[in-house]
């Protein structure tokens, strides 16, 4: 499951919840989505979406909370295979990161759910992308350590425009490693040509910051 944390619903982050519902084969949550609901089954297609949190879905998406991992990069203990094949649901945070990171899912989730009787568990220290943290809490449900899955860490990106320029970016955050390749979300090389995406950023950014001043 995603729970959606963000005050907007760019473009990036659509694309990384598109490709998490990819990876799972459709077998995927997206909770706390709010108003936004519509917007993300219009785009996406067939998902399940609610505008509850997964704090407030007991007996709808689990019935026991401490089957229902969160994952957090703040959390001591690291997600192993025997919790992750017994969960009823593990949940990761729908935000796009923060460099350097904030903490943000802790402060918005994760300490709630603690408080609800689920367990934070990490998949490392780094952060990852959304859709590269659901490939990682899928393979290990399917067996895999966490120290068994290749990851690549703050990829560099070459995009060419159109004048011929070629163009570095450096995602500051974690991805898993598929085929010798940083796991990206399909379309996310074409909205980095663009430079949409570093405009949602600060976006996004701004929002939250409004919000703890309280603007």
């Amino acid at each position: 499951m995603i729970e959606h944390l963000e005050d907007e619903l760019g473009k990036w982050i659509l694309l990384e919840y598109r490709h998490a519902l990819e990876i799972t084969g459709g077998r995927l949550a997206i909770t706390n989505a709010g108003t936004s609901c519509n917007t993300i089954v219009q785009v996406l297609g067939r998902v399940e979406c609610y505008s509850e949190s997964i704090l407030k879905l007991k007996g709808v998406l689990y019935n026991d909370p401490r089957r229902v991992i969160i994952l957090d990069p703040q959390a001591e203990k690291t997600l192993e295979p025997s919790e992750a094949i017994e969960a009823e649901a593990i949940v990761v945070g729908g935000i796009l990161g923060d460099h350097p990171p904030r903490g943000r899912t802790w402060k918005l989730l994760t300490r709630y759910a603690v408080q609800a009787g689920m367990k934070p568990r990490n998949i490392g220290s780094k952060q990852f992308s959304i859709d590269g943290a659901v490939y990682v809490a899928l393979q290990i449900t399917r067996g895999k350590r966490l120290e068994d899955i290749d990851v690549i860490e703050s990829p560099r990106i070459e995009v060419e425009r159109e004048d011929g320029v070629i163009h570095e970016i450096v995602l500051p955050f974690s991805y898993p490693k598929v085929d010798g390749k940083p796991l990206l979300a399909p379309g996310l090389r074409d909205l980095l040509l663009g430079g949409l995406s570093y405009e949602e950023y600060m976006l996004m950014k701004k929002s939250k910051q409004n919000r703890e001043q309280g603007l």
